[in-house]
């Protein structure tokens, strides 16, 4: 459906305040849609973006000598939640889609913070200065970290595995990226008219990804959600079997087999409406289908 042909007023450009732009925070106005059609984007785009960007996470501990959450270290000030609780709070950026452990090493009398973990080269650690456990005595302490990808938010539960180690402990983990987004609407122009609708969107992230590339995500995930939808008739491309003359004019070759005609019909990638009409035709192959006449197909059922 061409949406400009039915009277619709379709947005034409996204623009961003290059004064305010860095890279965990943007701010973006785009215009100019139907009314009404500015707050069903905002809240769409806004739900996606709090939810569904992947972003990466702490997953599991693991400090020598400590089994449970009740544990307490020799030498160290805070106690083992504590420990969790501070970090849970660094953010990371891990390089790869493989789960990486990441380290610490450090001989007291000491404040660990970010910056002190051996992050090897494919994780990025966003939050140097965060404050991790003090150490109050001369201690060496030991602490791994497993980071891993996912979406929104996994408890626990949830990032064990089968194998995981007796004295490894998984932790809550919040995946999200994002930070905050407000969404507002206000009025647009068009012409002498300005009964549209300009969306104005702020978007704060950990820097783990730019708010130009996640307002790009969120887009691409509510279009490849809302494309099911589209149930337009992919039209059927007939291949002609041309007949190629000799130099003896009674006598006519056909052309050269043509192995397309083989193929299943499940290989044209059609919509989910015309690949059950086919099937319920019996067609299984392109040389099935070519060999159907218009008439004969528009008698199929829900053709």
């Amino acid at each position: 459906m061409d949406l400009l042909k039915k009277g619709f007023q379709l947005p034409e450009r996204v623009e961003f305040d290059p004064e305010s732009l860095t890279k965990a925070y943007g701010k973006f106005s785009i215009e100019a849609f139907e009314r009404g059609f500015g707050t069903t984007l905002g809240n769409a785009l806004r739900r996606i973006l709090l939810s569904s960007i992947e972003g990466s996470a702490v997953t599991s501990v693991r400090i020598p000598g400590v089994l449970h959450e009740l544990s307490t270290i020799p030498g160290v000030k805070e106690d083992f939640v504590d420990i969790i609780l501070n970090v849970k709070q660094l953010r990371v950026k891990l390089h790869t889609d493989v789960s990486k452990v990441i380290s610490i090493n450090v001989k007291g009398p000491a404040e660990v913070k970010g910056n002190d973990i051996n992050a090897g080269a494919q994780v990025e650690i966003l939050t140097p200065d965060l404050h991790i456990v003090t150490l109050e005595k001369n201690v060496n302490f030991k602490m791994e970290l497993t980071v891993t990808r996912g979406k929104g938010y996994a408890p626990a539960e949830l990032n064990k595995t089968e194998d995981q180690a007796v004295d490894v402990i998984a932790v809550d983990s919040l995946f999200s990226p994002i930070r905050k987004v407000n969404s507002q609407v206000e009025n647009a122009r068009v012409g002498r008219s300005t009964d549209y609708d300009r969306l104005m969107m702020e978007i704060w992230t950990d820097g783990s990804i730019s708010p130009k590339q996640a307002l790009t995500q969120a887009s691409d995930i509510l279009t490849g959600h809302l494309s099911l939808f589209s149930l337009k008739e992919e039209p059927v491309i007939q291949e002609e079997v041309s007949i190629v003359e000799t130099e003896d004019d009674d006598e006519e070759v056909p052309a050269v087999f043509n192995d397309n005609l083989l193929k299943s019909v499940d290989e044209l990638e059609l919509s989910v409406r015309s690949a059950n009409c086919l099937k319920n035709a019996n067609i299984r192959t392109i040389a099935d289908l070519v060999q159907k006449s218009e008439q004969e197909m528009l008698r199929t059922k829900n053709f």
